[in-house]
């Protein structure tokens, strides 16, 4: 799926919400707006983040489209429109925290009086640009050319293949203009957890030291888990199970910054290491980000 693109219109595109949290990746030099609301519209009760304002000098939140801010941070240069910048919002009996991908700790929160659940995520951007965004939990559904199967409510493995997308598919990075899903599919045995290239028409998976492309293959769908820091000594105990080795060992799915993308592959903890495909190989590393429930 093609990124999400917003224009310089400062007019939200709404999609519904579920969960509490939301991960994204945008692309912009300044002014990226997102809105946290009970319904596709504005409307109060209204949670706004706006990172990158004031020509990319601060962020705010803002309640209720009403001034003075609740929160302010000085934020220079957070965006870039060279290069896909990742953030995430989280909220909880009306404590909203904003953060950076790879960063536990928020950089920015508010806790508010009157709570309340968001069922809507707007996102725009305005003051003059435009931006693409990558919107991860929840994603907008698949174009009906790449709808296959019927995802059930709750997580799920749905069977698909020659690229095809299931609605609610997990969005796990970017290879230039290329979306990247988590997938897996068999070899040798194995069930691996992979990368899923719908303008490839396949599946990648890494096994013994190369990349293999699958045109059969499960794609992971409706799951509101997030990615979270791990490395070889620090699988967390909430991460997901993903698929199996030949051997019956549990996989996990995983993702790195590699040569200018964000790539998703197999986590392998007796070996200490996230394995991707990429570029007909498997390559190794021992830091990396991990999907947790």
């Amino acid at each position: 799926m093609p990124a999400l693109t917003t224009e310089d219109k400062l007019e939200y595109q709404f999609y519904p919400l579920s969960g509490g949290q939301i991960q994204f990746r945008v692309k912009a030099p300044h002014d990226c707006h997102v809105a946290l609301t009970t319904s596709p519209a504005e409307s109060d009760p209204m949670w706004e983040i706006f990172i990158g304002g004031w020509k990319n000098s601060k962020s705010v939140i803002r309640k209720n489209r009403t001034k003075p801010d609740v929160s302010e941070v000085d934020t220079p240069d957070i965006l870039s429109g060279d290069e896909f910048r990742g953030f995430w919002i989280r909220w909880n009996a009306g404590y909203l925290t904003v953060g950076k991908e790879n960063e536990p700790e928020p950089f920015m929160s508010y806790v508010d009086p009157d709570g309340f659940q968001p069922t809507h995520l707007g996102v725009c951007t305005g003051w003059g640009t435009g931006g693409e965004w990558l919107i991860e939990d929840p994603a907008p559904s698949a174009p009906a050319d790449y709808q296959v199967g019927n995802a059930a409510t709750g997580t799920c493995w749905c069977d698909a293949q020659a690229g095809a997308i299931p609605d609610n598919a997990v969005l796990a990075g970017q290879d230039g203009d290329d979306a990247l899903y988590v997938g897996r599919a068999e070899h040798e045995g194995a069930l691996i957890p992979g990368k899923v290239v719908p303008g490839h028409g396949v599946c990648y998976v890494a096994w013994g030291g190369e990349e293999h492309a699958k045109t059969e293959y499960q794609v992971l769908c409706n799951c509101s888990g997030i990615w979270v820091p791990a490395s070889a000594d620090n699988i967390p105990p909430n991460a997901v199970p993903c698929g199996h080795t030949e051997e019956g060992e549990p996989l996990f799915s995983g993702r790195v910054n590699h040569e200018g993308t964000l790539t998703p592959g197999k986590v392998q903890p007796s070996h200490g290491v996230l394995y991707i495909p990429f570029g007909g190989q498997e390559v190794s590393f021992q830091e990396f980000e991990i999907l947790t429930s």
